[in-house]
């Protein structure tokens, strides 16, 4: 079998149950992504659907959450002054080796999910 991947449609991360205020606080407020509607029928299971680059970035909420080395990582422009924005705004970083031809770092939503972003060199 050959499957033609066509692109990304999204990407899911997990937040603890009832703490969609708070990541909508850091995910609209402080990074400035855009929410967009999810399906009536997931409403349900909480959580939240946002927009990002060319792609959706889920919120699901769950009970349990653990620390994985998971992630998703987005290319951007001027990756200097993202970081030193998010280290103003008190969020977590973690500096990250650069790959060859990718400057890199990473930071840490409320719930401890990693988000790398890269910018060519």
């Amino acid at each position: 079998m050959h499957i033609k991947f066509k692109r990304l449609n999204h990407i899911q991360i997990c937040i603890p149950l009832n703490k969609e205020e708070e990541a909508r606080g850091f995910y609209c407020k402080i990074l400035g992504l855009q929410e967009i509607e999810k399906p009536e029928y997931l409403k349900k299971n909480g959580g939240f659907w946002l927009e990002i680059a060319d792609i959706e970035l889920h919120i699901g909420a769950e009970e349990q959450i653990n620390n994985s080395k998971r992630h998703p990582a987005f290319e951007v422009e001027n990756m200097e002054q993202i970081k030193s924005a998010l280290v103003k705004q008190g969020i977590k970083i973690k500096e990250d080796k650069d790959l060859p031809n990718f400057k890199r770092f990473s930071f840490y939503d409320p719930f401890d999910n990693r988000i790398e972003l890269l910018e060519a060199k």
